[in-house]
């Protein structure tokens, strides 16, 4: 009897004993399960996981080469006077807007040599050029090319040799880098997982080259696009953007004033477009001061006033023209028609009429510059990337204008500040100045940040900017 317990016993022991050996066992293995479920919560294989981590850090790995790569490039001492060499090109032949012929040709002759395709003409005297996979995404990249009626004062081996004009503001740097740009993404051609359009516009000055190039299909199937433009705020080394609102709005407006000419001696008998003319311009003045909000800067400025050809004689129509800017498309608009307001409410009260244009052929409106938010972050981490975070800041906004506006109003963009001041050399000029002289060391860098953005952008396309390589 006892011995039968006693097995029984033992019988019993081994049967707990198994049980709680199989109870920790199975413990293990769901705190396994549970460990690579918190490792890969969307279920993949964990083998599959760790590949596609070693693909992320290869993709990180290969973009920072490339990027380097670039840069290097854009420094080869070869690309650097080759740069410098059509730049000096450009400026001593300066052509005015839709006039740019032989600056055309230059561009078109670098691009054969290059192997690049291109369509010209485009917007009368414009170039586009595409080269990559040929389809999509598709990024594209502008320089502005036309010069301005100004007689260089600047005595150096390249000085201008065309009387009264002269590339004042940075055009002819911008399409020697742009060119600069096109040489080096040629030689990566087979790393851009898209393609790249490069857009050589006329008629920057003129505030209707970007707006005519569009009208001709230069944006079609373009997903995102960069401009840049030299300028003297800031240092060599450094650029400068902002997201949203950059630069303001620009319009111009002339308007005709009618009333009835007369003796001056007699006014009773007239109808005196002066008076109205001058209570018009005070008026003007008060939209701004008595009208605007203070932290939404608006300008109006009356430039130019016409009436009358004797001292003694009161005309029968006067004409005043100024111009109008805001940072906002819909303080822009709200500005213009509170002029056209204005000059019709003080011709009515003179007992005048009056004709008021705002379409000038030869100063078009210009939308305010608008830089879309997560294309501004692209081109601020690829500038940091090539000259520093230290060397990228925020701009203030600006109160001039550019008609990259046109393009940022039909596709998500941005527009950067490359700074060029050198008081050593002279670079201290303000834009449309006859001093105005270009440091052209900034010419990798600008070639860079338009190689680097090109690539970058084609590469996160496809994750929709969501990540930065």
């Amino acid at each position: 009897m006892s011995n039968a317990l006693t097995v029984a016993g033992k019988g019993k022991l081994a049967m707990d004993k198994w049980v709680v050996q199989s109870s920790i066992f199975l413990l293990f293995i769901a705190m396994s399960l549970a460990f690579r479920f918190s490792l890969n919560p969307n279920g993949k294989h964990f083998d599959s996981l760790l590949t596609c981590q070693n693909n992320n850090n290869n993709n990180i790995s290969s973009s920072s080469y490339l990027k380097e790569r670039i840069v290097e490039l854009a420094n080869d001492p070869h690309t650097v006077d080759w740069m410098k060499k059509i730049r000096r090109q450009i400026h001593e032949n300066p052509e005015l807007a839709f006039e740019e012929f032989e600056t055309s040709k230059l561009i078109r002759q670098q691009l054969d040599q290059m192997g690049i395709a291109y369509r010209w003409p485009v917007a009368r005297t414009g170039v586009v050029a595409t080269l990559g996979s040929g389809s999509s995404p598709f990024v594209a990249l502008r320089a502005d090319m036309d010069a301005l009626p100004i007689q260089e004062m600047v005595e150096w081996e390249h000085k201008s040799k065309v009387d009264g004009k002269m590339h004042a503001c940075g055009h002819d740097a911008h399409a020697a880098m742009l060119l600069g740009a096109a040489r080096i993404l040629k030689q990566l051609q087979d790393t851009l997982q898209g393609t790249v359009v490069l857009i050589f516009q006329p008629a920057e000055e003129q505030g209707q080259g970007g707006k005519d190039m569009i009208a001709e299909g230069v944006l079609d199937n373009v997903d995102a696009i960069f401009g840049l433009h030299t300028v003297h705020r800031y240092p060599t080394g450094v650029v400068a953007s902002r997201p949203g609102e950059f630069l303001a709005g620009c319009g111009s407006f002339k308007a005709k004033i009618i009333g009835k000419g007369g003796h001056a001696a007699i006014p009773q008998d007239s109808i005196d477009p002066i008076l109205a003319a001058s209570t018009a311009v005070i008026s003007l003045q008060n939209i701004v001061s008595r009208e605007i909000d203070p932290l939404d800067s608006q300008v109006v400025s009356v430039a130019m006033i016409h009436g009358g050809t004797a001292f003694n004689v009161i005309p029968d129509s006067a004409t005043i023209e100024g111009t109008f800017r805001a940072f906002s498309k819909k303080s822009f608009n709200a500005l213009r028609e509170r002029i056209k307001e204005v000059i019709e409410g003080q011709a009515a009260v003179h007992r005048c009429t009056c004709e008021v244009n705002f379409t000038g052929t030869e100063h078009p409106i210009i939308p305010p510059t608008v830089n879309d938010a997560r294309i501004y972050e692209l081109v601020r981490r690829v500038s940091i990337d090539i000259v520093g975070e230290g060397n990228v800041e925020l701009a203030p906004i600006f109160m001039g204008s550019e008609d990259f506006a046109f393009y940022l109003d039909e596709v998500p963009g941005s527009f950067l500040f490359l700074g060029m001041r050198n008081e050593k050399i002279g670079s201290i000029y303000h834009p449309h100045s006859p001093y105005y002289t270009i440091d052209e060391d900034v010419f990798p860098i600008g070639a860079s940040i338009y190689a680097v953005f090109a690539h970058s952008y084609l590469s996160n396309a496809t994750r929709n900017l969501n990540s930065y390589d």
